[in-house]
């Protein structure tokens, strides 16, 4: 009876251990998965700390508009606007690099340092409605240029992708162009430095005349 009983235990014992470093192993591989996620930051200013980072989901906006003046206003407070996307083995974060610009400021900016896009179409210079399958190609003219050009961009450094909506249009499809933009941008140059901009349809208009001194 003894026997039995040492026997029973002993087993019961085993499987205790067994299912213990069962138990163990899968913790272990959950972590190993969670670490194994590549993270990458696209845009992000080399002197701002990540602490200054507000999310902005496009689920949370009514229209185009909105977005744009949030993003403005998280600017304006000093903060970074950013957009996360997630996947199975990537986390990257977009960091907008709009300036804040008061009324009456002017935006310094070359058109031929900009590539468009306006309602998910590619713009660039003159040409418009370039489809988004076109997209490498446009971007490879600009980063190779190196001043080449003079229709093209002067450098790949001064590059800026502008975003834009009209209320018409559905922008919820924003997160797929970050996707794309990145994984095109960093296939070419293997960088992640990549400015890009939320705008509104005023945005290369001149700037309002200063009000008369009364």
């Amino acid at each position: 009876m003894k026997n039995k009983f040492k026997i029973s235990f002993t087993v019961i014992l085993i499987l205790a251990i067994t299912g213990c470093q069962n138990i163990d192993k899968k913790e272990k591989e959950s972590v190993q998965k969670e670490t194994a996620l590549i993270q990458m930051a696209f845009g992000k200013w080399k002197t701002r700390n990540d602490s200054l980072g507000v999310e902005l989901d496009v689920n949370n906006f009514e229209n185009w508009l909105d977005l744009v003046n949030r993003t403005e206003k998280i600017v304006c407070n000093d903060s970074l606007p950013k957009i996360t996307l997630t996947t199975d083995n990537e986390i990257k974060t977009i960091y907008f690099r709009n300036t804040c610009l008061r009324e009456g400021s002017a935006r310094i900016i070359k058109t031929k340092n900009v590539i468009g896009i306006y309602n998910n179409k590619i713009s660039k210079n003159k040409e418009y409605g370039i489809p988004l399958d076109s997209l490498e190609s446009v971007l490879r003219k600009d980063i190779e240029n190196k001043e080449k050009n003079s229709e093209l961009s002067e450098s790949p450094e001064k590059l800026t992708i502008c975003i834009q909506y009209d209320d018409k249009n559905d922008f919820k499809n924003l997160p797929n162009i970050l996707k794309q933009l990145t994984t095109t941008y960093y296939r070419i140059t293997i960088r992640t430095d990549l400015k890009i901009l939320l705008v509104d349809e005023n945005y290369f208009s001149p700037p309002p005349p200063p009000k008369a001194k009364i």
